[in-house]
């Protein structure tokens, strides 16, 4: 096999490594059945093809009946009329293509030894088909083609849909997502606790969402360009932060969650890999900017990189431990583990959020942090020393 179609097979694990966990135990997998939001096009969410949006739920019992968590689902963005045009045609843009049956595992497990902490609460899996993190509002036609940019509106819909089902009446609620549904978690954090009892306990979780404002290898900013379109094509901006774009000169800028976070109201948790595997492939060495590939077998196997290679991905981590730092130093009901581990989302796999071998900083796993933050158990801001020094990875690249 050569090195680009090596590179292509990862790249493809990489997009579909939440599906391929559960090797042990298959058979006792919690597969849990869709459901479609019928009231949705009275609100005109619509998912980029037109179909309805769609959500899994699994409902909670004994003392967690009244506690919901709600998972956005992640899977990247379209900033382009050919992008989201494809989108549309995949299960990334309609509910036609889903499976209709998703696995619950990690956070979303109903199963104590395996989610100690939110194995008994309503769990929400929010099906993603927008393709702009559940925040845009726009449409396009030009006589052919019809394209539904209804992220917002689909985030509203499912809400809507579900406080009636209990959620207007939660004690508890975590709102969480991974990926460009950890995006999601920054986006909407406030917003979900507008919609809830007054003494509820509110929280938020992004997992693999702290998307850097970072440059490229050749000093571009390649993922600003990008989102910059995004916001655009899918008119976004309205339904960023007001606080924050209000302050900032360029408003599109609150959309990455370092703008972002300062503003928000709701106690958050922050769970990354300071090596994060997406940002590493797409931010800090797209494809663009890397065009003689030097970079290649580093991207396949980080042991391959050689010295200065290493350095770069030593300053992303620094960049990104600089951008959290005053929420590290000051934030009083924060919570964050910046692990080590060259990946991407680590809540979803029962790997990596509690299993016996399963990442650790200072002794504790992630599914433990959250837990001590979420319930006010124990200090949990974690922090990793800088790679090659954690030896409980699961490291999906070399």
């Amino acid at each position: 096999m050569n090195v680009k179609s090596t590179v292509l097979l990862k790249l493809v694990l990489l997009i579909c490594w939440p599906w391929l966990v559960y090797s042990e135990g298959e058979q006792d997998r919690l597969l849990v059945n869709m459901t479609l939001v019928q009231n949705a096009s009275a609100l005109g969410a619509y998912c980029l093809d037109g179909s309805l949006p769609a959500y899994h739920l699994h409902r909670g019992f004994g003392a967690g009946a009244n506690n919901w968590l709600l998972q956005f689902e992640g899977g990247g963005w379209c900033n382009d009329i050919k992008s989201c045009l494809d989108r549309s045609k995949s299960r990334r843009g309609s509910t036609r293509y889903m499976n209709k049956w998703e696995v619950f595992s990690g956070i979303l497990s109903n199963n104590a030894s395996f989610n100690p902490d939110f194995y008994n609460w309503n769990r929400v899996k929010l099906r993603y088909c927008d393709g702009a993190s559940f925040a845009g509002d726009a449409e396009f036609y030009n006589g052919t083609s019809l394209l539904y940019f209804r992220g917002q509106r689909i985030w509203q819909a499912i809400i809507l849909d579900l406080l009636p089902k209990g959620l207007s009446h939660a004690k508890k609620a975590l709102l969480s997502g991974c990926s460009a549904g950890g995006l999601a978690t920054f986006l909407h954090c406030d917003n979900f606790t507008s919609y809830l009892p007054r003494n509820a306990s509110v929280k938020c979780l992004s997992d693999a969402g702290f998307f850097l404002d970072e440059r490229d290898i050749s000093l571009n900013h390649t993922m600003r360009s990008f989102y910059e379109d995004l916001i655009s094509l899918q008119g976004v901006e309205p339904n960023l932060n007001q606080d924050c774009t209000s302050t900032l000169y360029y408003p599109h800028l609150c959309f990455f969650p370092q703008y972002a976070l300062p503003y928000i109201k709701t106690p958050f948790f922050i769970l990354n890999s300071a090596y994060d595997v997406y940002q590493f492939h797409h931010i800090l060495v797209p494809p663009s900017s890397d065009p003689r590939r030097h970079w290649d077998h580093c991207k396949l196997n980080v042991t391959a990189c050689n010295a200065s290679q290493l350095n770069i991905l030593q300053g992303f981590r620094k960049d990104m431990l600089a951008a959290l730092r005053v929420f590290y130093l000051y934030s009083r009901r924060g919570g964050m583990y910046i692990n080590s581990c060259f990946t991407h989302c680590q809540s979803e796999t029962q790997d990596t959020w509690f299993a016996v071998d399963s990442p650790l900083i200072h002794n504790k796993t992630i599914a433990q942090t959250v837990g001590d933050w979420y319930f006010s158990r124990n200090v949990s801001k974690e922090i990793d020393c800088a790679y090659p020094c954690d030896t409980t990875c699961h490291n999906m690249i070399g």
